[in-house]
């Protein structure tokens, strides 16, 4: 890869952070290569000339993420429609979305630099919330979009559209639409099927239904999926990778799709999803 920038976005919690950031700075720039720190690497490193996370993605281009999932979830959407590559380096336990643990960072980046990599494109999810016709919030997610009941609330009762057609009106604690990237995250916990990365759906996992015959849904990838709040709920929430939460009133609608960009997460041909699969998840060893 012919970069002339790369992006680094880090959490700053793991006790490693510090120390490989200074490792990774000091390595790309011996290679002549332009770094650009957030705000929050710059200060872990006593540098004044942090970009701010927003900005970061205009201006790198690749992203290198020193973190966890969530790290990476944020990644997807600052990349949003640049779509640049991002490189996954895992600080925490493993990851499903990281690519690289910390003890094999810098062979790996001498892969990328060397073009030794390909590029997984993953399906992200544009979100609309309406409220009497006009857009109180948007979003793009890499993983799912939730509707859920206040911490306090009863059940909360939605209507669902698929593609303009009636679907069902589910009660319960909410509703969690996701992507395959998605289906090993929330939605996996409230029972949903795990979807290889590579099948283009989404998917609409119900949360604690009040009646038991309501199942996870799959649907073709380019349907447009609604969620109406019909139930006067206090605190019921839209929250976007569990990482931003937009109050829902009743009457407010979520209008969900497929975006039209992709995360480009950054792979070597060596690692299957699979392989990930069966280590996170504990299964056998075959």
């Amino acid at each position: 890869m012919k970069s002339k920038s790369v992006g680094i976005l880090t959490k700053p919690k793991f006790p490693e952070a510090k120390t490989t950031l200074q490792g990774v700075v000091t390595w790309l720039r011996d290679r002549s290569i332009v770094v650009l720190l957030d705000t929050t690497s710059a200060t872990l490193l006593g540098e004044q000339d942090g970009v701010q996370k927003t900005q970061l993605a205009g201006k790198a281009d690749v992203l290198l993420v020193l973190g966890g999932d969530g790290t990476m979830l944020n990644a997807a959407r600052l990349a949003g429609e640049r779509s640049i590559p991002i490189l996954g380096v895992n600080m925490g336990g493993l990851g499903f979305l990281t690519e690289v643990r910390l003890d094999n960072l810098y062979p790996s980046l001498d892969r990328v630099f060397a073009n030794d990599f390909i590029i997984d494109e993953r399906l992200m999810l544009k979100t609309h919330v309406h409220r009497h016709g006009e857009t109180v919030a948007r979003g793009v997610v890499l993983n799912d979009v939730v509707i859920s009941k206040g911490t306090l609330a009863r059940m909360i009762e939605l209507k669902v559209a698929i593609q303009g057609q009636f679907v069902t009106n589910l009660r319960g604690d909410g509703l969690i639409i996701g992507t395959p990237t998605g289906s090993t995250a929330y939605s996996l916990s409230a029972g949903g099927p795990i979807i290889n990365p590579a099948v283009q759906s989404l998917i609409l996992t119900p949360i604690c239904p009040h009646t038991l015959t309501h199942r996870p849904l799959i649907v073709p990838g380019n349907d447009e999926i609604e969620v109406t709040l019909t139930s006067k709920a206090d605190g019921a929430m839209v929250t976007l990778d569990g990482q931003v939460g937009i109050a829902m009133t009743q009457g407010d609608t979520a209008v969900i799709q497929a975006s039209d960009h992709r995360t480009r997460l950054i792979r070597f041909p060596e690692s299957h999803y699979y392989d990930v699969l069966r280590e996170k998840l504990k299964w056998g060893d075959g």
